[in-house]
């Protein structure tokens, strides 16, 4: 009779996939800023964003030299809360910047407006990106890769996939 075997969640493989290649700290530093007005509360959050984390280091921007002056006696419960968030003391030292950021901080709307002025395709950019994908096995992801590729080479931004004049 066969011992039972031990399967690994699908969480534990992304999370030890990260620790190999090292990606610990940018997914940290992801969930960090999506977290960030429920670790510091709402009147720093507005005030304040973090930028990265470098050599254990977290870099926060400020809005002004008295956000900045202020932090600065709150950097201690502000590393333990960050630490805390992580599970590991990831971060051992804050370091406050004044830089210009965006207070609000919903990225809805913006996507709307992006949704509604998308260029539409050309037939024959279309045609390539279905080239590009048609070895992907999997219908749902080819279709979904397809239309991204589709997306943003529409965009003004990829000049050389503009259709070409004639010389």
């Amino acid at each position: 009779m066969r011992g039972q075997s031990r399967l690994d969640s699908f969480g534990s493989i992304l999370a030890g996939l990260a620790h190999r290649l090292g990606l610990e700290s940018k997914l940290f530093e992801a969930r960090l800023r999506r977290q960030w007005p429920d670790i510091v509360g709402e009147p720093i959050a507005t005030h304040t964003r973090p930028d990265q984390i470098r050599f254990k280091k977290l870099y926060v921007f400020v809005h002004n030299s008295v956000w900045l002056q202020q932090l600065t006696f709150l950097k201690p419960v502000l590393l333990q809360k960050v630490n805390a968030m992580a599970g590991e003391p990831l971060v051992t030292e804050i370091v406050l910047r004044i830089g210009e950021f965006a207070a609000d901080r919903s990225a809805a709307p913006q996507v709307a407006n992006l949704e509604t002025t998308r260029p539409q395709p050309t037939a024959q950019l279309l045609h390539e990106a279905t080239l590009h994908t048609q070895g992907i096995q999997d219908q749902a992801l080819r279709d979904h890769l397809t239309a991204v590729m589709v997306q943003t080479l529409s965009q003004p931004e990829f000049p050389s996939h503009r259709p070409r004049q004639a010389p």
